[in-house]
């Protein structure tokens, strides 16, 4: 997906809220959003965060994420099974765009579709991931690497690597594919309101999830 992270201008205040100019950028983005916005549903009562949008090539906003308990820091591949794994989970919510312009307007790109949703999910889990021994200087070279074989997968969903998995959103069972990895689990469905979500998380269990629409994304600043 050919997709930039944008901030735009400032957004009005939450009542009796104070928000800080950063939050007020990030807030901006999901506000012009045309879709809805999803993240887990109200069973989960612990802290929710915005992360940045991303829009296409005429400065739409077409896909953005909301994470779940603790924020994440870049773990290496050694510590990513003891007890210090931090608890995350992240929604990725996709427009469901049949035309996209590519960035020089000179053309079209692909749809957007559940493999966009799986491939967002997929890098956003990488992006938190670091392999264990690995030089600093590396790193870019093994996440470009890791980010091709994302994507590689996201292009077929139905292939062995993905498993099945119901689980509800907005209280409709809904099918999504599923695959778990030494870094954590990556899942992609799609939903009736007419958007795609992928989700990615490590210490919580996929299977107990629940997704709803953020009835007010701007009390998540």
């Amino acid at each position: 997906m050919e997709t930039t992270s944008r901030v735009g201008a400032q957004a009005p205040d939450t009542e009796g809220a104070e928000i800080s100019p950063a939050a007020r950028r990030t807030v901006d983005g999901y506000l012009l959003a045309p879709f809805p916005w999803y993240g887990l549903d109200e069973a989960f009562t612990g802290p929710r965060w915005l992360m940045q949008v991303g829009t296409t090539a005429d400065g739409s906003v077409e896909h953005g994420s909301i994470g779940h308990g603790d924020e994440p820091s870049v773990r290496s591949e050694g510590t990513l099974h003891g007890d210090a794994t931090e608890r995350f989970a992240v929604v990725v919510t996709v427009a469901a765009n049949p035309v996209r312009r590519s960035a020089d307007g000179t053309g079209v790109l692909d749809a957007t579709s559940v493999s966009s949703a799986a491939w967002l999910a997929g890098v956003g889990l990488l992006s938190y991931t670091w392999p264990g021994q690995m030089d600093h200087t590396l790193r870019d070279d093994w996440l470009d690497q890791q980010t091709e074989t994302a994507w590689v997968l996201a292009d077929d969903l139905g292939s062995a690597d993905w498993a099945t998995l119901s689980l509800p959103v907005d209280g409709v069972p809904t099918q999504f594919h599923y695959r778990e990895s030494e870094y954590g689990w990556v899942l992609a469905g799609s939903t009736q309101a007419g958007v795609h979500l992928g989700a990615y998380g490590r210490g919580m269990s996929a299977y107990g999830l629940a997704f709803s629409v953020v009835k007010d994304i701007a009390e998540l600043a």
